[in-house]
């Protein structure tokens, strides 16, 4: 998987490492210095639609998980010329909602999406900034199911692949697409 992007930006070296964060031994990938670069931003947007212009199953909406996926989730959906629709954590969106719990490695969380926000049907393309080991994009996808949508494709700029995340989602039936990889966590 090559760091390059067509316009000439290197996303990895865009995207800052921070050791030992949140918890010793993590090395946390902060995706915030590549969104700061607007060659960066601009080449992570459109690395992440690219797959998506010319494809036969079209997309009705593009999903963003909070936060970060809302920033490129929301660029992306303006690209696409498509819609957009939050996933948020718990307890934080004003109308009627459904959730789904999704296991961590301290507990349990949940994620919730208006419960009118998808109608049976709609063609999803789900956006986040980095896939790890897949939780919260596993809930978000039975969330999108349980609500009637069908997932098209998930897109992350970010992959960890010793944690198997992206395999996972595969394991579900999803096509997932990544910009850059991290190896080890």
């Amino acid at each position: 998987m090559a760091s390059g992007a067509r316009n000439g930006a290197d996303l990895k070296k865009l995207i800052r490492t921070i050791p030992d964060y949140p918890k010793p031994g993590v090395m946390f990938r902060d995706l915030t210095t590549l969104i700061a670069d607007p060659v960066g931003l601009r080449a992570a947007v459109d690395e992440l639609i690219w797959p998506f212009l010319a494809r036969r199953a079209p997309i009705d909406l593009v999903v963003g998980i909070e936060a970060r996926g809302f920033i490129l989730g929301g660029a992306v959906a303006h690209e696409l010329g498509r819609g957009f629709v939050p996933i948020r954590k718990k307890g934080k969106l004003p109308h009627k909602v459904i959730g789904q719990e999704y296991s961590l490695e301290y507990g349990v969380d949940t994620i919730e999406m208006h419960a009118d926000a998808l109608v049976e049907g709609d063609r999803v393309l789900l956006i986040d900034d980095l896939i790890a080991t897949g939780g919260t994009a596993e809930a978000a996808i039975d969330l999108i199911r349980r609500s009637g949508g069908e997932i098209v494709a998930a897109a992350f700029v970010i992959d960890l692949p010793d944690l198997g995340g992206a395999d996972r989602l595969r394991r579900k039936g999803v096509d997932v697409h990544t910009l850059v990889e991290f190896e080890g966590d």
